[in-house]
């Protein structure tokens, strides 16, 4: 992996890290792994998860996996300056669920030498750029897009497809209302 590119010393400068892709690829185990180095090796971080995505926990980011990692909810962006207090590393998973106002935000903080890693949906159910997700991409230094497996014919998935009659861009959920399909067999369905 390309993770050890990047800068060592992370004095003196910050930069962007976005992890992103479709459900079921681990967008949420990436993000912890990477929390993990950090913390053994003694580095200072917040994780911050919106208040909205409660799907398996409130105090903690959950992989569907099961991997988790203890987390600050917030409700919008800017809460993040309440509890920063210097620390070499801001991870923000689900950043999809935040207003365009999450830029400013992670901008400012890898200007004062920050290191930030944003995990979330690059694309909603219906295929389309998710949020402020592309605006976060193309202000990154660090792109990883992570991929599934389609669970129609086995190659890699890069769109959630919805399983249930809903309309709304945000329905949480997991394996009882999302599947990853392949670009092909995504395309053969009706949306």
């Amino acid at each position: 992996m390309f993770l050890e590119q990047f800068p060592e010393d992370g004095k003196s400068h910050g930069w962007l890290e976005i992890v992103c892709g479709s459900m079921f690829s681990g967008k949420t185990e990436e993000l912890i792994r990477r929390l993990r180095r950090a913390e053994f090796a003694n580095q200072s971080f917040l994780l911050f998860k919106p208040k909205l995505d409660n799907r398996y926990s409130d105090k903690q980011v959950v992989s569907h996996a099961g991997e988790q990692f203890d987390a600050i909810n917030i409700e919008a962006a800017p809460e993040i300056w309440k509890h920063w207090k210097n620390q070499k590393i801001v991870a923000i998973d689900e950043v999809q669920f935040f207003d365009s106002s999450i830029l400013e935000v992670v901008t400012k903080l890898a200007a004062k030498g920050v290191r930030v890693i944003c995990a979330g949906l690059d694309m909603d159910y219906k295929g389309k750029p998710f949020g402020p997700v592309p605006s976060l991409m193309a202000a990154a230094e660090y792109i990883t897009k992570v991929h599934a497996i389609c669970v129609s014919c086995g190659n890699l998935a890069q769109f959630s497809h919805r399983t249930v009659k809903e309309d709304s861009q945000v329905l949480l959920g997991a394996v009882e209302k999302y599947k990853p399909l392949c670009r092909n067999c995504y395309n053969k369905i009706e949306h």
